[in-house]
């Protein structure tokens, strides 16, 4: 079973993305702000991670910079999920090391199929 680590400060969020994962098959784990979400990817090694990036502290950009620069979890596709919707917000994600960019509120079948997709590409 993959497990996908959620950063996001929201606990509805958290919750939420936590279940549409669950009932899609996968084992999650949750962080709540950038710093967090660094050091439980350096910990629990994840298939895959949801990123936010509105969130106190580290932000999302910034904890997906590091991330994609750091030996141990440059591997990791992180999948920012968020409510900036600019173009120039999902180029900048995507500069930072982000393999794909979805804009909240998400859809259940649209997020189980990239995360499908980017774990079979991975």
């Amino acid at each position: 079973m993959a497990k996908i680590l959620i950063v996001d400060d929201s606990p509805t969020e958290l919750h939420v993305l936590s279940q549409m994962l669950s009932k899609g098959g996968y084992d999650t784990v949750t962080a709540e702000d950038g710093e967090e979400g660094i050091e439980r990817a350096k910990s629990e090694l994840p298939d895959l991670i949801l990123m936010d990036v509105v969130m106190p502290g580290l932000n999302g950009f910034q904890a997906t910079r590091k991330l994609s620069r750091d030996a141990a979890t440059k591997h990791i596709p992180v999948v920012m999920v968020t409510t900036k919707d600019q173009d120039t917000d999902r180029e900048w994600g995507m500069r930072q090391g982000a393999r794909d960019y979805m804009v909240k509120p998400v859809k259940s079948d649209e997020l189980l199929d990239k995360v499908r997709t980017l774990l079979e590409s991975a």
